[in-house]
C-alpha cells in the first residue's frame, strides 16, 4: 500500500524539479552590479571622493543598451571633477564585467549615504527596458574632523616597522647577559671546594 503512494510522489518531485530547471535556465541576462566609494583628503584641506562601479551578467545571453545612472550625488553638496556620473554601453555579453569610475570633490561637511546606481538594459525577448540596481555604499563622513595625532604614535610606528629587529637585539643582549655574568650558585659551589 505505500509502495504506490512513494512512487506518486517521486513521480511528482521529478517532475517538479523538472519544471523548475527548465524555468531556472531560460536564456536571460541577470546583472549584478556593485557600488564603492572611496575618500581622499587633499594637501588643501579639499576631500575628494572616487567612486566606481562594477556590473557583471550573469545571465546566459547578452544585455543590449547598457545605460548606467547615479544620480544620489546632489549638486549643492559635490562638484564632478573628473568622469560623469552616467554612462552607456552598447552590450554586456553573458559572463562579461563593465566597470565605471568618476570622481567627485565635496563642497560640504557631513555624513553622506548614497543611494544605489540604476542599470537599465533590454533584453530582446521584451519589449520593455529592464532595470537593475547596484548595491548602496556605506555611510561617509566627508570632511569629518581628523582626531589629533596621540602621544606615543611615533612609538607605536617604530615597533610595528622594526619591532622583530627590537626584539632579536633584545634576545641577543640577554643571552649575553646570562653566559657572561657568574650565577650564584657556581659562586657557592666554588667556595665549598676549597
Amino acid at each position: 500500500m505505500a509502495d504506490p503512494i512513494a512512487k506518486a510522489l517521486i513521480a511528482f518531485a521529478l517532475l517538479t524539479s523538472l519544471l523548475l530547471c527548465s524555468h531556472a535556465s531560460s536564456d536571460v541576462p541577470f546583472i549584478v552590479a556593485h557600488k564603492k566609494a572611496s575618500l581622499n583628503r587633499l594637501k588643501s584641506g579639499a576631500e575628494r571622493v572616487s567612486v566606481t562601479i562594477d556590473i557583471f551578467n550573469q545571465g546566459t545571453s547578452t544585455a543590449y543598451d547598457v545605460s548606467l545612472s547615479d544620480d544620489s550625488w546632489p549638486s549643492d553638496a559635490f562638484d564632478v571633477i573628473s568622469g560623469s556620473t552616467s554612462k552607456s554601453w552598447e552590450r554586456l555579453d553573458a559572463g562579461g564585467i563593465l566597470s565605471h569610475t568618476f570622481e567627485l570633490e565635496a563642497k560640504s561637511k557631513g555624513v553622506f549615504a548614497g543611494e544605489p546606481a540604476v542599470i537599465k538594459f533590454r533584453v530582446p525577448t521584451k519589449s520593455a527596458l529592464q532595470e537593475a540596481y547596484s548595491t548602496p555604499i556605506l555611510p561617509l563622513d566627508v570632511l569629518s574632523d581628523r582626531p589629533p595625532e596621540k602621544k606615543f604614535e611615533w612609538a607605536k610606528r617604530l615597533l610595528a616597522k622594526y619591532g622583530s629587529l627590537i626584539s632579536v637585539i633584545s634576545i641577543m643582549v640577554l643571552f649575553v647577559y646570562l653566559v657572561a655574568s657568574p650565577s650564584k650558585s657556581s659562586a657557592k659551589g666554588s667556595k665549598k671546594k676549597r
